[in-house]
C-alpha cells in the first residue's frame, strides 16, 4: 500500500512528457545531468520531509487529521487539474531545469509530500523511506531511459497512463478527505 500510494502520487509516467519537452533543447548527452540533478534534489527534500515533516506539523499545532483532510483536498485539486486538462508546462529550458520545475513540483510536489506524511503516520519512517527510495529508482531509471519509454507507449500511451494515475489520485484523496473528516469527529466526541 505504502509503496502504491507514493507510486501514484510521483506519477513518474505523467512527468515523462512534461521531462521531454522541458529538456527538449538540451543535449542528449546533457540530459543524463539534468536527470541526476533532478532526482537527487527531489529526493534530498522528499527526505527531509519524511523526517521533519511531523516535527513542523507539531510546532504549527497540526494535526493528521488536519493534514489528511487538508491534503487530500489538494490531491483532489491536483488530480482533477490533471484529468481536466494537464499540468502547464515551461517551455524554456534553462541551468536550473533539473531542479525547478523537474525536481520540485514536478517529481517531489504537493502529491509527493501530503503521500509521504500520511504513509509515515500509517507505517513508520523506515517502511516509508524505503517505499520513497524504491520510488525513486524507478523514476530515475525511467527518465534515463524515457525516449524509450516513450516510443513504447507512444505520446497517448503516456497521456492516458498519466489521466490513470491521476484518477487513482483524485480517490486516494477523496479517501483521504474521508478518513480525516471521521478521525477529527471522533478527536472531537472523545474530546468532549
Amino acid at each position: 500500500m505504502c509503496f502504491t500510494s507514493l507510486f501514484v502520487a510521483l506519477d513518474i509516467i505523467g512527468a515523462i512528457p512534461v521531462y521531454l519537452s522541458l529538456t527538449r533543447d538540451i543535449p542528449s548527452e546533457d540530459r543524463n545531468s539534468v536527470v541526476n540533478t533532478s532526482m537527487a534534489v527531489a529526493f534530498v527534500v522528499a527526505i527531509v520531509f519524511v523526517f521533519v515533516g511531523k516535527t513542523v506539523f507539531h510546532h504549527l499545532g497540526i494535526t493528521l487529521y488536519d493534514f489528511r483532510i487538508a491534503g487530500g483536498l489538494i490531491l483532489l485539486l491536483i488530480a482533477l487539474s490533471d484529468l481536466h486538462g494537464g499540468p502547464d508546462t515551461v517551455k524554456k529550458t534553462s541551468a536550473s531545469t533539473g531542479i525547478v520545475p523537474l525536481a520540485v513540483p514536478l517529481i517531489t510536489g504537493p502529491a509527493m509530500l501530503t503521500a509521504l506524511i500520511l504513509q509515515v503516520g500509517q507505517n513508520g519512517y523506515w517502511i516509508t523511506t524505503g517505499a520513497l527510495i524504491l520510488n525513486y529508482l524507478i523514476a530515475w531509471v525511467l527518465l534515463k531511459n524515457c525516449d524509450s519509454v516513450q516510443r513504447v507507449m507512444g505520446k497517448e500511451g503516456t497521456v492516458i497512463a498519466s489521466k490513470i494515475a491521476a484518477l487513482l489520485l483524485a480517490a486516494i484523496a477523496v479517501s483521504m478527505i474521508r478518513g480525516g473528516f471521521f478521525e477529527a469527529v471522533s478527536a472531537y466526541r472523545v474530546g468532549s
